[in-house]
């Protein structure tokens, strides 16, 4: 793992290309979910499930 982040440390490419990576692997499933109009249904449900985790998540680290 120290190889990991010495190599992000020294590259900051490296780093752009890992962040950006994980959030194109991560996404492309809603990204798929949004170009059919019957699947709004999971995508507002992904939204509240997301939101309610923000809120316990903010509330219980009490970052208000």
């Amino acid at each position: 793992m120290y190889i990991f982040w010495d190599n992000v440390s020294k590259f900051p490419k490296f780093l752009l290309s890992v962040m950006l990576g994980f959030f194109l692997t991560t996404f492309r499933g809603i990204f798929r979910l949004l170009t059919d109009k019957k699947n709004i249904f999971f995508i507002i449900l992904i939204f509240t499930l997301v939101s309610i985790i923000y809120s316990i998540l903010k509330l219980m680290l009490a970052l208000n």
